[in-house]
């Protein structure tokens, strides 16, 4: 598995900038805490898949 860049230190930067496989990555792993997470998480989560389709890669 490779090694990414902690989420804290993402989230302080552009997605544009973020690598596909940290996308891919905090996509999936925000989706399966979906039920948990509160407005702010899932605005983030809107965030990366709006990133994703922008690069087609979902």
């Amino acid at each position: 598995m490779d090694t990414f860049r902690d989420f804290s230190e993402l989230t302080m930067m552009s997605k544009k900038k973020w690598k596909d496989e940290e996308l891919d990555y905090y996509q999936q792993a925000l989706s399966q805490v979906l039920p948990y997470i509160n407005s702010e998480g899932l605005s983030k989560l809107h965030e990366i898949n709006e990133e994703l389709y922008s690069r087609n890669l979902k």
